[in-house]
């Protein structure tokens, strides 16, 4: 008994630094930080790997930059 919904064409490492994503016949994809910086007021994300990293430390009060 198997998994019929599962593939072995795409790989996707979420890591505590870095978010991996690998697609057979193709390669690594993505290779981005693993951040992300959310509105505390609205609750809406602002930006996400690099953009989001960037951020750290620099945010205005209602945005809050996070890691795992």
């Amino acid at each position: 008994m198997g998994f019929p919904f599962l593939s072995n064409d795409l790989g996707i490492d979420l890591g505590t630094a870095n978010t991996l994503i690998h697609v057979r016949g193709r390669g690594l994809l993505i290779d981005e930080p693993s951040v992300v910086a959310i509105d505390k007021s609205t609750k809406k994300v602002v930006a996400i790997g690099l953009e989001a990293k960037r951020m750290l430390g620099r945010t205005p009060g209602e945005i809050e930059a996070i890691r795992p």
